[in-house]
């Protein structure tokens, strides 16, 4: 039951992130968005969920995972309910910005209750499987889901869809789970709270902003910059000034960590480049429909919930660096493959083949950087430690998404404009850049610790 929960709500988060893209058009039409606007109903639940991460895992930590998980799923509900009866942009904004948080204090109150619920080595390597593949599935259902719920019922249960599911769960969660309070004597960092919240959410805003600005710009460049002299203050705040940090420096001494999480920071780029780029190419190039290229993604689906587990089994076994070594092979030749189609590939050995391969080594690589970059967190860092990697993951892959966009449209540019083949010429290099992660990503796991078959997956504490 436990599982369930965990696995289903880390669903929803994931899910939300992307499931409204197809009603996009159908919501701009019945609220009367403006162009501009209409990109924060996407735009505000991401830079929320991203912004408010760190700040949900270290209060997790203090205030207890069941409080935490039932207070995000409370708001999560709300605010889909109050979005799929919104009468107005404003009003649907406001509620995407609320769901954000909800759904910032939802993520890593799961993946907490995984590292400190599942104590022996190979059920929390089950259940990190398990919740990577909800995750995944949650990604990649996102177009199909929206696509069927808009053309069947109304572009407005894409939210209201999440009340009954939501109210069950924080049922669930009421039933299930302690609120084990793992720091009760310290207090929340507030500096460290708003600098870190504000200095993701400003860096994550300026990324965003190349969808119709130059890198260059100021619209660009301004947040960016303001965003990372956030960071910087934060980081030193952290180490020298607060008595009680938010993130503790010494986090990121650990080298499992630090490594693990920019890992999952380069996989998030891959990630995007593969659940959200290969639909784009299926509907722009090969002409699908939105139901199609759903449709089209769903055997890399399945492959990718059923080689996730299969990885969680695997870990405990061989260790995080021959599963990240085979799933980087995959990854690379599959994308290099994939950068071949064209306007001419057939669907199924232009694009099935090659995401087949993308999503095995996805689910190889995915469970298994998470487990690394979490395993040694003290029971009473679990949540800030899970935000960490978590908020890894989702600023790389915004960060990713605004880099590849701005690729693929200056190739586009440079083929000669708006013609199938200079369409397709962007994605080929948007394909390219993510075999480059993938590459990447081998070689940072040579800097993980060295014999780390049998890999304990437990806290530090049993160390």
């Amino acid at each position: 039951m436990v599982l369930a929960l965990v696995s289903v709500s880390q669903f929803m988060v994931i899910l939300d992130a992307s499931i409204v893209n197809i009603a996009l058009a159908t919501i701009q039409h019945d609220l009367g968005f403006t162009a501009t606007g209409l990109a924060w109903v996407v735009d505000g639940y991401l830079i929320t969920v991203a912004g408010f991460m760190l700040l949900a895992g270290r209060a997790t930590d203090l205030f207890g995972q069941r409080r935490m998980l039932v207070g995000g799923l409370a708001l999560f509900t709300v605010s889909s309910l109050t979005g799929g009866l919104a009468g107005a942009p404003q009003m649907l904004v406001a509620a995407r910005v609320v769901q954000g948080v909800g759904a910032a204090m939802m993520a890593p109150a799961t993946l907490a209750v995984v590292n400190t619920r599942f104590t022996e080595k190979h059920a929390r390597a089950r259940a990190f499987g398990v919740w990577s593949a909800a995750g995944g599935v949650g990604g990649t259902m996102g177009a199909l889901a929206g696509g069927v719920i808009t053309t069947g019922l109304s572009w407005r249960w894409v939210f209201l869809i999440n009340v009954p599911i939501g109210a069950v769960l924080i049922a669930l969660a009421s039933i299930t789970l302690s609120n084990k309070q793992t720091r009760r004597s310290e207090s929340l960092d507030l500096s460290g709270a708003i600098t870190a919240t504000a200095g993701l959410a400003a860096l994550i805003y300026g990324a965003m902003q190349t969808a119709d600005h130059v890198w260059t710009s100021p619209r660009v460049l301004g947040p960016i910059g303001a965003g990372l002299l956030l960071l910087a203050v934060f980081v030193v705040v952290e180490g020298r000034f607060a008595g009680q940090p938010l993130m503790p420096v010494r986090l990121l001494r650990i080298r499992r960590v630090a490594v693990g999480v920019g890992m999952l920071a380069l996989l998030g780029g891959i990630s995007i480049a593969m659940w959200c780029f290969t639909p784009l190419f299926l509907q722009n190039v090969l002409g699908y429909n939105a139901l199609r290229a759903g449709l089209g993604q769903t055997p890399a689906a399945m492959t990718f919930l059923i080689v996730a587990r299969a990885a969680a089994t695997l870990l405990p076994r061989t260790g995080p660096r021959p599963l990240v070594l085979i799933g980087c092979a995959c990854l690379l030749t599959g994308f290099v493959w994939l950068a071949q189609a064209d306007t001419a590939s057939g669907y199924l050995f232009g694009v099935l083949g090659p995401t087949l391969l993308v999503a095995v080594g996805i689910g190889l690589t995915f469970p298994t950087l998470m487990a690394t970059a979490t395993v040694d967190a003290l029971d009473s860092d679990t949540g800030i430690v899970s935000s960490l990697a978590t908020t890894g993951n989702q600023v790389g892959g915004s960060i990713g998404l605004a880099a590849l966009s701005t690729a693929a449209g200056a190739t586009v540019a440079r083929e000669a404009g708006t013609s199938l083949y200079a369409v397709a010429a962007g994605y080929n290099l948007v394909f390219f850049l993510a075999a480059g992660l993938a590459c990447a990503i081998a070689v940072a796991s040579l800097l993980l610790p060295p014999n780390q078959r049998n890999l304990p997956l437990t806290s530090a504490a049993s160390r």
